[in-house]
C-alpha cells in the first residue's frame, strides 16, 4: 500500500476536522498546518491522531509550504480541511502519481447541489483556469483544490507565493516545467457547519484572492 502525507492547511476549522479526520483513508498521515486559528483547530487535531504544525505566516501558500516542508513521505498531498472534499477521493489521485501515470494528479470541483459554490467564486476560478489553459496550455480546468504529487519535486519548483495565488503559480510552475498532469472531478459538498470560507465566503474575500492570482500571473 503506498503511503502518502496529506496536508491539510487550516485557520478555524476545528468543527469541520471533528468530522473530517475519521473519515481519512488509513494509507495517508495527516498534517494540520494551524494557520492563526483562534477555535481549537490544533486541540481537534491532535485528539484525532494528526500532526499538528504551527505556521505564524498568514495565508494559504504560508501554510501549505510548511505542511509540504514537514511531510517527510515520498508523496504529499494536499486537501482543505473545511470538510468540503472527500478524502477517498484521494486515492485515485495518490494512484496515478504513485504508478507513474502523472506527475501531479488534481481534482476539478463538482459541486453536488446548489449553491455549493457561489457565483462569484466559481467565475473567477473559470476566469483564471481558461486564462491558464490559452496563455501556457495548462491541461487542467480548476485550481487543484486537491493534489497529489512527489514531495521533493514539490518544493524543487521552489514556489514563493504565501498567500492564495499559490495555486496559480503552482500549475504555471508544473506547465513550464512538463510534468504531466492527470485530472478527475471531485465531489464538492457544503463547508462543515460552524466554519466560513475565507475565500468564496465573502465577495470580499473572492476579491482579495483575485488580486493575490493577478499578481502571480503579472
Amino acid at each position: 500500500m503506498t503511503t502518502c502525507d496529506l496536508v491539510l492547511p487550516c485557520r478555524d476549522e476545528g468543527p469541520a476536522l471533528r468530522g473530517l479526520l475519521p473519515r481519512i483513508p488509513s494509507n495517508f498521515s495527516v498534517i494540520v498546518v494551524d494557520n492563526g486559528s483562534r477555535d481549537d483547530t490544533a486541540e481537534v487535531a491532535r485528539e484525532l491522531g494528526a500532526r499538528v504544525v504551527t505556521e505564524t505566516t498568514p495565508g494559504y501558500g504560508a501554510a501549505v509550504h510548511a505542511g509540504v516542508e514537514a511531510a517527510t513521505a515520498d508523496f504529499v498531498a494536499v486537501m482543505d480541511g473545511d470538510g468540503s472534499f472527500d478524502p477517498d477521493q484521494l486515492l485515485p489521485l495518490l494512484a496515478d502519481v504513485a504508478s507513474g501515470r502523472a506527475d501531479i494528479a488534481v481534482g476539478r470541483r463538482r459541486p453536488v447541489q446548489r449553491g455549493v459554490w457561489p457565483w462569484h467564486a466559481r467565475v473567477g476560478n473559470a476566469l483564471i483556469a481558461t486564462w491558464l489553459r490559452r496563455r501556457i496550455d495548462m491541461d487542467a480546468h480548476d485550481i487543484a483544490p486537491m493534489r497529489v504529487c512527489r514531495r521533493q519535486a514539490l518544493l524543487d519548483l521552489d514556489l514563493q507565493d504565501r498567500r492564495f495565488g499559490y495555486p496559480v503559480e503552482l500549475l504555471q510552475a508544473i506547465t513550464v516545467a512538463g510534468w504531466r498532469v492527470s485530472e478527475h472531478d471531485v465531489d464538492y459538498h457544503p463547508r462543515a457547519a460552524g466554519t466560513r470560507s475565507k475565500v468564496s465566503g465573502s465577495v470580499v474575500g473572492t476579491a482579495r484572492t483575485a488580486r493575490d492570482f493577478m499578481r502571480v500571473l503579472r
